[in-house]
């Protein structure tokens, strides 16, 4: 034992780590492992103490980073605030009951027509809950109608000092979601937080959400940006009435939708803040107002609709990114949420991600645990800075409004977009159960018909169109390849298939053929594949056997070379409808006499996934209708 105490183990050096790493990427670069952020962030591979940044020693300090509250979730937890959804108010209001009793510690759901039609409704949902445990609630375009009567409820029972949490509602945001103007909702939400600041003391009703941004696909310094730009807009225009600025910014709550960049969005929130702490400290606010008060959900841009208790997983991630992060409200969003009915079990299972990260995971036992970590660190400030730049860029034009109305921060979140969804369509990002590991055996499902009813643009307010900035989802391309296959199998009578003609043994076409699997599986394609084709008859036997048209090559370079040309030739000769890939890449000089033999395209590891499957469905889709007129 003393022998085993004494042991120590060398030293090692940066200069040691990193012939190790070269050694172990069989001749490719160190440089290989750097990348680059939707942000336009350099990352290294490895952080050390090297990289080390002076950061406040405790959390609720200096810029707010670490916290804003001494000891974090020690004393102030994050509230559970999952989102329940209904068909009626009864349903809702039986859902919150029971979400209360089983460990969910805010009230939050998504504001209906139907909620607000009658006083009755709202006010049956909320009675003896609206004081007891704090409100999370974004009521969009029905502000007014939700405060009055929340207000109305106080009143009679003398309770309105005991209303927390958050009732807000940003008009900015929703100008961008629905693609409307209208400065007569402003004036009128003015209006409101002024009477309703003063109404209920301990109450936020201002809110700054970013989601639609992100959820048009947005990167992380550009929600900064456009956060920080939106809060300084509304401290500009509430400040002009009878509110005092330092009570304007007590009653702000922030929200942030989580993506699925773990250690980004951890950052991303410890920016925010440092963020919202340099600018309070130029509008000169008091100490105790100046930290930046969050509400968080995970995000519905990363989730998808096939296979979804993957979503679980991303949910799980994201969930835990936030709480790190040290946001005061989380929102989990179940993971059949896309569906038509979100269902119980669904809703229970994102409630309880939070109950054990709380209880299991004990992440409210320790104070930032993020802070000193030099990459996070590091993250940190490059986001800052970078949110900074890009907010100086919204106010030299203007102002948030301004660039929304011009369609500059439109277009700026399009490029990030573009960028993401070629990165998802390439499969250089991996979305499991969307562009790889598919499942074509999966039972179509029936997604949730996204709401079109604009609240300002079917309401009574002036309004003047502007570019909306749209939802989207990373999965919905290959969600459309899956919906086209499915049609095209109702057509045909059995699912679209690819036949792959196996050169050589197994060893020899194994690795290709398992990569065609899963690119062709991505867009609802099945794959044939053959026995080893060792001849020209077992190539031949094998097309007449396959009920399809389109074949792909699959073996080595080797077997390419020595008998892939002449075997496509022949089959070319035999088969000249039948249409023909090739698993990989030739050197380019090969390439046009394998096109000149009947390769129509070579398929590999860069090949852009759904274009070519959307080809490819489209072209059997085309056939499939000439056979029927036929």
């Amino acid at each position: 034992m003393e022998n085993i105490k004494n042991q120590s183990f060398l030293r090692k050096t940066i200069d040691d780590w990193q012939v190790k790493a070269e050694a172990s990427l069989k001749g490719k670069k160190l440089e290989s492992l750097h990348w680059h952020t939707y942000e336009n962030i350099f990352l290294k591979p490895l952080y050390t103490k090297k990289d080390e940044f002076p950061v406040p020693d405790y959390s609720g300090g200096s810029d707010y980073r670490r916290g804003i509250y001494p000891l974090g979730y020690l004393t102030n937890k994050w509230k559970v605030a999952q989102p329940l959804s209904y068909q009626s108010p009864g349903e809702l209001k039986e859902k919150l009951h029971a979400a209360l009793e089983k460990g969910q510690t805010a009230i939050s759901f998504s504001v209906s027509e139907e909620l607000i039609e009658t006083n009755d409704s709202l006010s049956s949902v909320l009675k003896g809950l609206y004081h007891q445990y704090p409100l999370v609630l974004n009521t969009k375009g029905w502000y007014s109608e939700i405060l009055n009567v929340l207000a109305k409820m106080a009143d009679d029972e003398n309770r309105s000092d005991k209303v927390t949490g958050y009732v807000g509602s940003d008009p900015i945001s929703l100008f961008a979601e629905e693609g409307a103007f209208s400065q007569e909702f402003i004036e009128e939400w003015k209006r409101n937080i002024t009477k309703f600041s003063k109404k209920f003391s301990n109450l936020s009703t201002i809110l700054i959400d970013t989601i639609p941004y992100h959820n048009g696909g947005a990167n992380a310094v550009q929600e900064l940006g456009i956060a920080i730009a939106e809060g300084i807009h509304y401290l500009d225009i509430l400040q002009d009435g009878e509110l005092d600025l330092n009570l304007i910014v007590k009653k702000m709550v922030f929200q942030f939708s989580i993506g699925n960049n773990f250690f980004m969005e951890i950052a991303k929130l410890r920016a925010a803040r440092i963020l919202w702490n340099r600018i309070t400290e130029l509008y000169s606010i008091k100490d105790d107002a100046r930290g930046m008060i969050i509400s968080a959900e995970t995000s519905t841009f990363t989730k998808s609709l096939y296979d979804p208790h993957v979503n679980l997983l991303r949910a799980g991630n994201e969930a835990f990114a936030a709480i790190i992060g040290g946001v005061q409200f989380l929102q989990v969003t179940p993971f059949d949420s896309l569906l038509t009915v979100t269902t119980p079990f669904a809703e229970r299972i994102a409630r309880n991600i939070q109950l054990l990260l709380k209880q299991e995971a004990q992440l409210d036992k320790v104070i930032d645990p993020a802070g000193g970590s030099w990459y996070v660190e590091e993250l940190t400030n490059q986001l800052a800075e970078k949110a900074w730049e890009f907010f100086q860029q919204i106010e030299k034009q203007g102002g948030i409004l301004n660039v929304l109305t011009s369609n500059w921060l439109q277009q700026e979140i399009n490029t990030t977009y573009v960028k993401r969804n070629l990165d998802i369509q390439t499969r250089k990002q991996s979305m499991i159960g969307t562009n790889v590991y598919a499942d074509i055996n999966e039972p179509e499902p029936y997604p949730k018909q996204r709401n079109k009813n604009g609240l300002l643009t079917n309401g009574t307010y002036s309004v003047s169109k502007i570019e909306a900035i749209p939802a989207r989802r990373l999965s919905e391309p290959f969600e459309k390849l899956r919906r086209m296959a499915k049609q095209l199998e109702g057509k045909i009578g059995t699912i679209p298939s690819v036949g792959m003609i196996c050169l050589g043994e197994i060893k020899q076409h194994k690795p290709r053929l398992d990569f065609m699997k899963g690119f062709m599986e991505a867009g609802g394609l099945k794959v044939v594949d053959s026995s080893p084709i060792l001849t020209l008859e077992d190539a031949k036997q094998f097309i007449l056997d396959t009920p399809t048209s389109y074949f792909c090559l699959c073996g080595s370079n080797e077997q390419y070379e020595l008998a892939g040309k002449n075997i496509l030739t022949a089959l070319k000769s035999t088969f000249p409808k039948r249409i023909f890939y090739l698993a990989g890449l030739p050197e380019l000089e090969k390439q046009p006499e394998w096109q000149s033999v009947g390769i129509k395209q070579f398929i590999h590891a860069g090949t852009n996934c759904y274009e070519t499957l959307s080809d490819i469905l489209t072209d059997m889709e085309v056939n499939a209708v000439e056979e029927t007129k036929a």
